[in-house]
């Protein structure tokens, strides 16, 4: 699979000219229709969808991934129920610039099994470019890379 930044959800709720929380409550009621690593995408125009929704996906296996401006002041909120892969192991590298990302990477899979599955976040500008080229050399699976809300990337790896 092809790493790629796109988010295509599986569902879209327009919630425009419902104040908070009225949003944020309607996509908990969707979500828990969604399987794992499903998205639904929000629209709402209530200047603190962005707020609620980051509040309560931080207290939830759910994640913000992506957040578009649709003029005015609405919004589409990108929302990913739970995990797209059972994950074995979470680094979070946020604040080590390239080619720190991978460096820890590196060292961490090494101290996992065949097949398991690391989620590394990094908000490293060049850390797209690092972790797939270092996948591809090392012949580790790049599952997935998506950028969250808070503009930091997430990769998807198996070893």
């Amino acid at each position: 699979m092809q790493a790629s930044l796109e988010v295509n959800p599986d569902i879209t709720l327009d919630v425009t000219g419902m104040t908070c929380p009225g949003p944020m409550l309607s996509a908990k009621k969707i979500s828990s229709e969604l399987n794992n690593g499903q998205v639904l995408s929000l629209i709402s125009d209530c200047s603190g969808t962005y707020d609620d929704l980051s509040a309560w996906t931080r207290h939830t296996d759910h994640q913000l991934i992506h957040v578009d401006d649709l003029g005015g002041q609405r919004h589409a909120y990108y929302i990913r129920k739970g995990e797209p892969w059972p994950v074995n192991v979470v680094l979070d590298v946020r604040g080590s610039r390239c080619p720190g990302p991978v460096i820890q990477a590196s060292k961490l899979l090494h101290g996992i099994d065949e097949g398991e599955i690391i989620k590394l976040i990094s908000n490293c500008e060049a850390a797209p470019a690092d972790v797939a080229a270092w996948a591809e050399a090392t012949q580790h699976k790049l599952l997935d890379t998506m950028k969250d809300a808070d503009g930091a990337f997430i990769f998807y790896v198996q070893k």
